[in-house]
Parts: structure tokens; sequence; C-alpha cells
């Protein structure tokens, strides 16, 4: 089964038929997802722009991280299932222009860069409780995090206007 056959079976669905077909629940959740989205992306960029000293230069990157982690997590997780939700509701229409796969390429980035930084600092204590200023390393995580996460969103709202069937 290839990708095209994967959306087309997912549209097909008892799911993707209600939620394509619903008058409420599909703005509901397509709603949430720009929610969601826009509150972790949000903490998103304000961990990121500690972690390049543009904000709370004050605070320990730990400290920031130990607040927000959970918030950031929260909301990703409901933007992700939203966004397989609303992936069921327009199936292979999704696969008809190539922002939506380059969408899901810079997503794997921005997610391989959180996991190695997470790796590299995440629960080093010594590190994020021990200095103001992160290290070069953690400043390009920061800001590859930040020119990711930009672009998924650019990405997300331009794939409408690719495909005149949405």
């Amino acid at each position: 089964m290839n990708l095209h056959d994967l959306f087309q079976a997912m549209y097909e669905s008892r799911l993707g038929t209600a939620l394509a077909e619903s008058l409420y629940v599909y703005p509901l959740v397509e709603g949430i997802h720009l929610l969601s989205l826009a509150f972790s992306f949000g903490l998103i960029v304000l961990v990121d722009f500690r972690l390049l000293g543009i904000a709370l230069p004050s605070l320990p990157v730990g400290e920031v991280l130990k607040q927000l982690r959970p918030w950031m997590i929260g909301g990703f997780t409901a933007t992700f299932v939203t966004g397989i939700l609303l992936m069921f509701a327009l199936g292979p229409k999704l696969l008809a222009t190539f922002i939506f796969p380059l969408k899901l390429l810079v997503i794997l980035l921005a997610a391989l860069n959180a996991i190695w930084f997470e790796w590299k600092f995440g629960r080093d204590q010594d590190y994020l409780t021990g200095r103001k200023d992160p290290v070069v390393s953690a400043k390009i995580a920061g800001a590859i995090s930040l020119a990711s996460w930009s672009t998924v969103v650019v990405l997300g709202r331009l794939i409408p206007y690719f495909d005149g069937s949405f």
C-alpha cells in the first residue's frame, strides 16, 4: 500500500466520511488544531527566545523548561491528534500538492531537533540550572526550532491555496 492508497483509505473510512461531511465537527477539529498550534508554538517560541538570549535572560533555561514543558507537550499533543483527524477528513487531497509532504518533512526535522536537544541538554540539571547563558549548540538548537516550527506554520496555511478543491 502506497501513501496515496493509505490516505484514500483514511478518507473513505467511517471516521473520514463523518468528519468530512460534518457541518460542525470538521470546523471544530480545525479550530482546535489552530488554537493548540498557536498555544504550543507560542510556548516553543518563548523557550527558543530564551535559548537565543532574547527573552527571560534572568531565568535559567531549566526553570523556563520546567514550567513550560508540560504545557508545550499538551498543546503539541492536541495539535498532533487534530492534525491526524484532519488527514482523515481531507485524505488524498493533501497529497495533491507538494506543500503537505514538505510540511511533514519539516515537522520531522523539528522533532529530531527537539529530541537531540532533550538528549543533549533536557535532563542535564547541572547545565540547566547552573548557567544563565546557553552554550552555542543549545542556541543553534533554538534557532533551528524557531525556523522549522515557523516554516511548519507557514506551510500549513499554504496548503489550501495550492489546491482549489479545499
